[in-house]
C-alpha cells in the first residue's frame, strides 16, 4: 500500500489496517467488533488459529455503503 488509506485491489487486512488511526474507518476496535457482533460491520475470516482478517471486497463495500 502506497498511503495509508488506500486498500489493495484483492487479499485480506487486518483490523490495525482497517479501524483508526491507520485504516479508513474512523471508529476504535471495541465499536468495530460491536459492529461486527450487530451485523453493521463485516464479518471476519479466521486465516489462522490466532489469525483474524476480512476480505477486502467486504471492506470496499461497507466504505461505499457508508459513503451513500
Amino acid at each position: 500500500m502506497s498511503n495509508r488509506t488506500s486498500l489493495p485491489e484483492t487479499g485480506f487486512l487486518r483490523l490495525r489496517a482497517i479501524v483508526a488511526p491507520y485504516g479508513p474507518i474512523p471508529v476504535g476496535k471495541s465499536t468495530w467488533w460491536q459492529g461486527v457482533r450487530d451485523g453493521r460491520f463485516p464479518k471476519p475470516v479466521k486465516l489462522g488459529p490466532k489469525t483474524t482478517a476480512w476480505r477486502v471486497e467486504d471492506i470496499r463495500a461497507l466504505i461505499a455503503r457508508l459513503g451513500a
